[in-house]
């Protein structure tokens, strides 16, 4: 993707996740979905390759404890502020039939605020060789902040980063879809990769076929299009390889679904950072969400 030395960096929130277990109780775990994609590129990346993640924490107990569980994971840590007077977010998943639905406390989220000091997030995006966010890590920053993300974000892939981009479309966190579709065109527009999921932008931008969401993107500058497309078929554009697709293998024991298009980032990129060609990369990425789907939670035990 880039000439500069691998060195990953994802920017968002990472929440408390309260995951439905099988005699309805639930587990405490923290998740979110750039901090997802982090985790499942820590497992995916060899062991020399630096996964950073960028957010803000509070100074509290269970700051605490998320900080040391990003830490124990191998996620560099360096580039996370601590505001004293804010904690995380938290989130609870309830399942139906496998399909995932969240219910959301965030108000006190100190990563409301990750992108409130311009020179502090410029410092802290410098010498990375790919930067990743997502329409979360737009939805939950004012529009001021949202802007310095932004510029920041656009500086970086002057200076040589790649940028990749997950649309991941929450309409509950936009003031009105308006507000939304702007923020996310004009994310693509600083972006490189972009990795959409086709039934987020079909309802929210029109498009009839994942084909115009690629162009979409395109048009918007971005290189590198993937579409995920639930259990369907993946359709994808590369500047320079061209349009492929890819029809993954069925999964027939889903589990739980949340994560699978946060490993399915995470699998993909860490193939093309590994000079993979698209329609290898993209059946990594595949591969890696259909082991993530057969278990609960976002974060899943990927030994053996």
């Amino acid at each position: 993707m880039t000439d500069m030395q691998t060195e990953i960096m994802t920017i968002g929130e990472c929440m408390v996740e309260l995951a439905p277990r099988e005699d309805g109780a639930f587990n405490r775990n923290f998740a979110g979905d750039t901090f997802n994609t982090a985790w499942y590129l820590r497992h995916a990346l060899p062991a020399e390759t630096p996964v950073h993640y960028c957010s803000a924490l509070g100074t509290d107990r269970i700051s605490e404890r998320m900080l040391g569980f990003m830490r124990q994971a191998g996620i560099g840590t360096d580039r996370i502020r601590r505001i004293a007077d804010r904690t995380v977010g938290l989130y609870m998943i309830e399942l139906d039939k496998g399909e995932r639905s969240f219910i959301y406390w965030r108000d006190r989220s100190a990563a409301k605020l990750l992108a409130e000091d311009r020179e502090w997030l410029a410092v802290a995006v410098a010498g990375k060789s790919l930067l990743l966010f997502s329409g979360i890590t737009l939805a939950i920053l004012s529009d001021d902040h949202r802007a310095i993300l932004l510029e920041v974000l656009a500086k970086a892939r002057a200076d040589g980063a790649s940028i990749a981009f997950d649309p991941n479309m929450r309409l509950r966190l936009w003031p009105d879809a308006e507000t939304m579709r702007r923020a996310v065109t004009q994310a693509a527009e600083v972006a490189d990769v972009v990795l959409p999921s086709f039934d987020e932008d079909s309802p929210n931008f029109g498009d009839a076929s994942p084909e115009d969401t690629i162009a979409r993107y395109f048009k918007a500058g971005a290189s590198t299009v993937v579409v995920k497309n639930g259990a369907g078929r993946v359709f994808a554009r590369h500047a320079q390889e061209g349009a492929v697709t890819f029809d993954p293998q069925p999964v027939t024991d889903v589990v739980d679904t949340t994560a699978a298009g946060d490993s399915f980032n995470a699998g993909f990129l860490a193939a093309r950072l590994s000079g993979a060609p698209m329609v290898e990369a993209i059946a990594k990425g595949a591969a890696l969400s259909a082991r993530v789907i057969r278990q609960r939670g976002a974060l899943v035990d990927l030994a053996g």
